[in-house]
């Protein structure tokens, strides 16, 4: 490694392999997500639109896997490359995508289970609270609530990153420039929250449906399918986003390596996200004037299945 400043430290090519299989890992996260999360975020809008919602939830989390996949060539190109020719600025931005997604996925996607949660326990009670005006409201202040926190994370970033006149380390040694540990911290225990939100409603869910009686094979086969809206929301949190979290609570030092497979961990993210509209949207695929109510899952579906 040469050394210019202490966020200046450049890879060089005696780890080439580990900086390719990381070119590899982005560039397949960016073939299958790109086209996936257009696919559904085309669908989300075409077929089921903003009636309800968790549509609008859904919509918002497909764009915010959209930008980070769109963020991806730049990844691509570093790791294959070694070589950042496109400045400072648009380093801090592309690491500062990721680093959004994965704040507001973690939130929408804890957000869906909440409304899921909401609709199968209250299902009369929460209509008033249940509409895509609150929906759209909410996910405006996650949005505005995530930007504004990522200003001074950005401003660091930036300035730490123009102190390398020659050579831009861009996506290397990020957790260098970070000389404060209540961001991380503070970040930490949010998703650690977040986690718990999502494991709690996990076993909420199924006590209730264990609770209620079955009646036909279409009722069980329901029960089924909201029980994985859940287990996908949960199994997200916990391969995607809890190494990731527990990587914020370990010291710097030594820890380049781990944070760059994290990194990637992390990204696949993107990928599966699609599986949580599939689940949490009945006739997910259909279009919506071929979709029809089941009295069976009413609670759940009824946002989406009124025209």
């Amino acid at each position: 490694m040469n050394t210019s400043t202490n966020s200046c430290i450049v890879p060089t090519f005696e780890d080439s392999n580990r900086y390719l299989a990381s070119a590899v890992v982005y560039g397949l996260v960016l073939v299958v997500g790109l086209p996936l999360n257009t696919l559904s975020l085309w669908i989300l809008l075409r077929s089921h639109g903003c009636r309800s919602p968790c549509a609008v939830l859904m919509v918002n989390l497909a764009v915010s896997d959209l930008l980070l996949a769109l963020s991806l060539p730049l990844r691509v190109h570093y790791y294959a490359t070694l070589h950042w020719p496109f400045g400072p600025a648009t380093c801090t931005g592309a690491i500062m995508l990721f680093r959004i997604n994965i704040r507001t996925s973690s939130i929408f996607i804890t957000l869906i289970s909440v409304d899921r949660l909401i609709a199968l326990v209250f299902p009369l009670r929460s209509r008033s609270l249940r509409t895509s005006a609150c929906a759209f409201k909410c996910c405006a202040v996650v949005w505005i609530l995530i930007i504004c926190l990522c200003i001074p994370e950005i401003m660091r970033l930036f300035n730490s990153l123009k102190q390398c006149s020659e050579i831009i380390p861009c996506f290397e040694n990020q957790s260098r420039s970070e000389n404060s540990k209540v961001f991380p911290i503070s970040q930490a225990v949010f998703l650690l929250i977040l986690l718990l939100v999502n494991i709690a409603s996990t076993v909420v869910v199924i006590i209730v449906l264990k609770k209620r009686p079955s009646a036909g094979a279409a009722k069980v086969n329901n029960k089924m399918n909201v029980i994985l809206i859940f287990v996908v929301n949960m199994l997200v949190f916990m391969i995607f986003f809890l190494p990731f979290t527990i990587q914020l609570l370990m010291p710097n030092e030594n820890k380049a390596q781990v944070l760059r497979v994290l990194i990637c961990l992390a990204s696949v993210n993107c990928c599966l996200d699609p599986l949580i509209y599939y689940f949490s949207l009945d006739s997910f695929w259909q279009d919506k004037g071929k979709r029809q109510t089941d009295v069976g899952t009413y609670s759940l579906s009824r946002s989406m299945d009124r025209s």
